[in-house]
């Protein structure tokens, strides 16, 4: 028996929202926190001269949409790590974040993106934010890490001691492996080997996808010259998460690096230390 036409109509039409759902459009903000001056730049690009130094910028990324006020990494504030880094024009990243409009009660969310002390130190200054890291990353800095000096250089014991505190009160969402969507239009991907699972994020917006690299790629100059970075314990997975960087990015230049200070030259300030990425 053939329907109606309008009855037929009727049905296709009111099938089409369940088909055709929009996921939240996004802001990506990049918020500079400090700066350390004079930085190594071998260090940043493998292979590059001893002797280049440059002023990298400390940074966090907000992303507000969807009902939601999402921080990627959280910056650190510890006095421990003052007595070893030197950093100019520092402000607290909760604090940072007020330049948005916001109080640190205000994220939602913090996707830290691998376990080294710079990006997941603050991660107790946002008491009400969901905390998303790789399962396999915390499992192994919680664990075997800390058999070997080697392994676990470069990371800080009472910063993953937080982060298990932090889960053990059901506070910390574990992203298990790669393309995995948190909330709608925000997907963590796992990259190079820059420490044992590290993650970037992959953000929908008005002009298509940001992809936060944040440590998979230091600096514009990896990308543009094709080199790892320099710490990284395997180049070629550096490499090819640059490249898939690439791929996923609606354009070459929304791949953020983590600590280029030329971002705040490339993109529309809207704060001091704060550009939008467009």
């Amino acid at each position: 028996m053939k329907l109606p036409l309008l009855l037929f109509a009727a049905l296709v039409v009111s099938s089409v929202p369940a088909l055709t759902q929009q996921k939240p459009v996004y802001e990506v903000y990049a918020i500079r926190y400090a700066i350390t001056p004079d930085y190594p730049i071998n260090d940043l690009v493998y292979g590059a001269d001893p002797k280049r130094k440059a002023d990298i910028a400390m940074m966090v990324w907000l992303v507000r949409g969807g009902g939601h006020n999402i921080l990627v990494d959280s910056g650190f504030y510890h006095e421990r790590f003052f007595r070893d880094w030197k950093v100019k024009d520092y402000v607290k990243p909760s604090e940072a974040v007020a330049r948005l409009g916001l109080k640190p009660e205000d994220i939602t969310d913090v996707v830290i993106s691998h376990m080294h002390w710079d990006h997941v130190d603050g991660v107790d200054l946002f008491p009400k934010a969901r905390i998303w890291i790789q399962n396999d990353e915390l499992e192994y800095y919680a664990g075997e890490a800390w058999e070997t000096k080697q392994t676990s250089d470069g990371f800080d014991a009472q910063d993953v001691i937080e982060m298990v505190k932090l889960n053990t009160e059901g506070h910390v969402g574990l992203v298990h492996g790669d393309a995995q969507e948190i909330l709608p239009g925000i997907i963590c991907y796992t990259g190079g080997k820059h420490t044992h699972q590290s993650q970037y994020v992959g953000v929908n917006t008005a002009g298509g996808t940001v992809i936060l690299a944040s440590d998979n790629m230091y600096l514009y100059e990896n990308m543009e010259r094709h080199t790892p970075i320099g710490e990284t314990v395997d180049a070629a997975s550096n490499l090819r998460a640059q490249d898939r960087m690439k791929m996923l990015a609606a354009r070459p230049e929304w791949v953020i690096p983590g600590h280029d200070m030329a971002i705040f030259e490339r993109f529309p300030k809207v704060a001091e230390g704060v550009v939008r990425i467009q």
